[in-house]
């Protein structure tokens, strides 16, 4: 194989192994709008708490795909649930609610 010089940043990297598909079913039973995210980004953009920390709706679902729910959690721990993210939502989705259930699902261990 050709050495172009670069590559993936360790962080970087998706083990798909790591991806528990149960549970995401259940959190996918429990709000199947989940499902509708097209991570366009508006939550992220118009978050008061992401202003000043980081947490992104958008970014937790993704490290949920990438196997990653501590991360995912991380990311909406400072999640004030003050619902603007919903009023941006293009496909409708109730993210208070898929918020809580993730916590649910996934805080559980």
């Amino acid at each position: 194989m050709v050495d172009f010089g670069f590559g993936l940043v360790p962080s970087s990297r998706i083990n798909l192994d790591l991806f528990d598909r149960e549970k995401f079913e259940e959190l996918a039973a429990i709000e199947p709008d989940m499902r509708k995210c097209m991570a366009c980004g508006s939550c992220t953009a118009v978050c008061t708490a992401g202003q000043f920390i980081q947490t992104s709706l958008r970014a937790a679902i993704e490290e949920l795909h990438n196997g990653h729910p501590d991360k995912a959690l991380g990311l909406l721990k400072s999640c004030q649930l003050c619902g603007k993210c919903s009023m941006v939502c293009p496909r409708g989705i109730n993210t208070r609610h898929l918020i809580l259930s993730i916590a649910k699902v996934y805080g559980n261990k």
